[in-house]
């Protein structure tokens, strides 16, 4: 077995799916990594009863709040969908006319995004309705020089037709956010910032909200360790608000909707929007509650003990391996053991194709590098890969 169940109790195994070893981390192509038991046990209680889900998204939202710093939170399908939503309601605010009419629109729809920060996951900004304006040569990144965008080249990118300011949260984005926040401020633009990935450490739930955005999207399925169709958009309560009705279902009489008092905002609108832009983001109270739990878990958890126990797996395959390997512990928020050979491409077959297969990262196959994540793994998949590793014949892939 290569969990905590037998394989005649695996829904895998009676509907005829390999399970693998993740080694990657909580990469979506391998689903993500595992929940604790409290969560699981949390979405099937869950799954027995029956709720409003605008009263659970306001029950989410208290829990968000706390934990974040945020007026206000919700529970998406994934941080994708929470940078749609959130797009969508930079684009709309609280206009339900506006609502209806994305992704077409009558108003601005411009995001400001800096180059160096584009990636394959701002095309739901696209999505949504917007329209994506580039700012910034990236020299620092193809090699002629240093310099990446400023603040004030944000700023001279902001027009009447500007819906709001992307940012992509990474150690090395640059303008610094506070920068960015400030240029937001001044020209009343929302801030949006992906930081899907940022976490660990704890403290990014609060840090980005602490620095000046306005709206932030977590990935719910990675560190936090919730369901993996989860993730979260919390922020100011009139955008969150906003993005919440353009998924809800709101079929029902307009005069029987009543905001809750974590979405107050809502009470403003003029009507109700039909099913928005964000329905097929929708998130089923399964996920909501097990993201909640996760979130509490994540964070009120000790980060030493969680560091630590990845830290042991790490080390218990560099000692199953023994001198078989080349390798390195690299110090991250989540540590991992890269393995150094002259064919990434031949260890990591060597890994995938013996029962149970085990998947490692080829990031970095280009620098003859296979990165094992212990994001994933549990002190038996540890033993596996160690034994697996000692088993390569070093001639052909090691050095």
């Amino acid at each position: 077995m290569t969990g905590s169940t037998g394989r005649e109790n695996n829904p895998y195994t009676r509907f005829g799916v390999p399970t693998v070893i993740n080694a990657c981390g909580t990469v979506t192509r391998l689903s993500g990594g595992r929940m604790h038991p409290e969560v699981a046990a949390a979405m099937v209680a869950a799954s027995s009863e029956c709720v409003d889900m605008l009263a659970l998204q306001a029950g989410a939202s208290r829990v968000i709040a706390r934990v974040t710093g945020a007026d206000a939170g919700i529970v998406t399908c994934g941080a994708s969908a929470a940078v749609l939503l959130g797009a969508a309601a930079c684009l709309a605010r609280l206009d339900p006319a506006r609502m209806n009419r994305l992704p077409a629109t009558d108003g601005p729809n411009e995001f400001i995004v800096v180059r160096s920060q584009r990636n394959m996951y701002d095309r739901a900004l696209s999505v949504a309705g917007g329209r994506i304006v580039e700012v910034g040569i990236p020299d620092r990144y193809s090699g002629p020089g240093v310099r990446d965008a400023a603040a004030w080249e944000i700023a001279a990118a902001v027009t009447p037709d500007t819906a709001g300011i992307c940012y992509l949260a990474q150690p090395q984005s640059l303008p610094p956010l506070r920068d960015v926040a400030a240029v937001a401020r001044e020209h009343r633009v929302p801030l949006l910032v992906d930081a899907a990935a940022q976490l660990p450490p704890a403290a990014n739930l609060r840090r980005f909200i602490a620095e000046g955005a306005d709206l932030v999207a977590f990935s719910g399925g990675k560190a936090i360790g919730g369901p993996q169709a989860s993730g979260i958009l919390c922020g100011r309560r009139d955008l969150v608000g906003s993005a919440l009705v353009q998924m809800l279902d709101l079929d029902m009489y307009p005069e029987h909707f009543v905001a809750p008092p974590e979405f107050a905002p809502l009470a403003q609108l003029p009507g109700l929007p039909q099913h928005g832009i964000g329905r097929s983001c929708k998130v089923g109270k399964e996920e909501i509650v097990g993201l909640l739990v996760a979130l509490e878990r994540f964070a009120g958890g000790d980060a030493d003990a969680r560091f630590a126990a990845w830290h042991a797996i790490l080390e218990a395959i560099v000692a199953g391996a023994g001198d078989r390997v080349t390798a390195r512990i690299v110090e991250r928020p989540v540590p991992v053991l890269e393995v150094i050979t002259n064919n990434p491409d031949a260890l990591a077959a060597h890994l995938a194709t013996n029962d149970p297969p085990i998947i490692a990262s080829l990031a970095r196959r280009h620098e003859g590098v296979v990165i094992i994540s212990p994001a994933a793994l549990t002190p038996e998949h540890a033993a596996i890969i160690g034994t697996r590793l000692r088993s390569m014949d070093q001639t052909q892939v090691l050095r």
